[in-house]
């Protein structure tokens, strides 16, 4: 099969009269152009032109050729444009992955507003434990909090978002029984794979030794509300939860910051650009709550 691309040198070779014209128009020394054409000639066994003192001029075979590669130009350019066309509709599917907690507490009802503002886009929103893999094409866009943003694969295009705090917390209620001078000491309650953070101090209230385990965030938050102790949590969710409150005498701590992340060609389709940007205007309004300053969310 004759490579699309060789043709395309032998075209602009033959348009341009010279290779070094041929090469200034592509953007290319005229070396590349000469051993472009030498491959085509090579596939199909013909010469395509004879250099004369006035430039290059198509053998009989080089006429034959130069229809077929005009034909073979159209059909790219159509093949392009249809590609493109699709590519840039605002349909299709869009995968964006990001921690369950983060769509469940925080961004669902933005990706609610977005899918009724572009209901020809499909959407699948990938919350498991491990984040999908963009290089491999597993998702389109992934939200994630980046510690270090060194550590971000250098083929990742990146929207900065707010920083996300965290803090630690517990109910309402066991926080009045303390105030009121309740003496029992609270338990941590905490996510089995993670424990008792570094950074976390129980402040002003005391706490047992015997913890109370949960396997994932949303159980977690559920076993503070009941009041069985205290519990670090991200300030988007403590601050904003009527049933919970901060602990007395404990300090915010920076988890890091977050970043809507995109790979390759996948971030220029129109899809992933409108969504993106509509994330990105939604996650700057957050930036106070995210930060530890609670804000409404009308």
């Amino acid at each position: 099969m004759t490579d699309w691309d060789d043709v395309r040198y032998f075209l602009a070779a033959a348009r341009e009269g010279s290779v070094r014209a041929a090469a200034k128009r592509l953007g290319v020394n005229h070396a590349t152009v000469l051993r472009r054409i030498a491959q085509l000639e090579e596939h199909l066994a013909a010469q395509m032109f004879e250099k004369l003192p006035s430039g290059y001029r198509l053998t009989e075979a080089g006429e034959e050729v130069l229809e077929l590669a005009k034909q073979m130009e159209v059909s790219s350019h159509q093949l392009e444009t249809r590609v493109l066309g699709r590519d840039q509709s605002v349909r299709g599917l869009l995968r964006v992955t990001l921690t369950p907690i983060l769509a469940t507490h925080l961004l669902m009802p933005d990706f609610a507003d977005f899918a009724r503002l572009h209901p020809d886009i499909e959407m699948d929103i990938l919350t498991s434990g491990e984040l999908a893999n963009l290089t491999n094409r597993e998702a389109d866009v992934a939200i994630r909090v980046v510690y270090d943003r060194k550590t971000l694969p250098l083929n990742l295009h990146g929207m900065k978002g707010p920083d996300l705090f965290g803090g630690i917390y517990m109910s309402r209620d066991r926080l009045d029984a303390w105030r009121a001078g309740a003496p029992d000491p609270m338990r941590w309650i905490v996510i089995s794979m993670h424990g008792i953070p570094d950074w976390a101090a129980e402040g002003d209230v005391r706490t047992t030794a015997i913890p109370f385990r949960t396997t994932d965030a949303v159980a977690q938050i559920v076993a503070i509300r009941q009041g069985l102790g205290i519990g670090a949590l991200p300030c988007f969710i403590g601050d904003a939860d009527p049933m919970l409150a901060r602990v007395p005498g404990t300090d915010l701590h920076m988890y890091g910051t977050l970043w809507l992340l995109t790979q390759g060609e996948t971030r220029k389709t129109a899809r992933v650009r409108l969504f993106t940007e509509f994330v990105f205007r939604r996650l700057t309004a957050y930036g106070p709550l995210l930060m530890g300053l609670p804000i409404s969310r009308d």
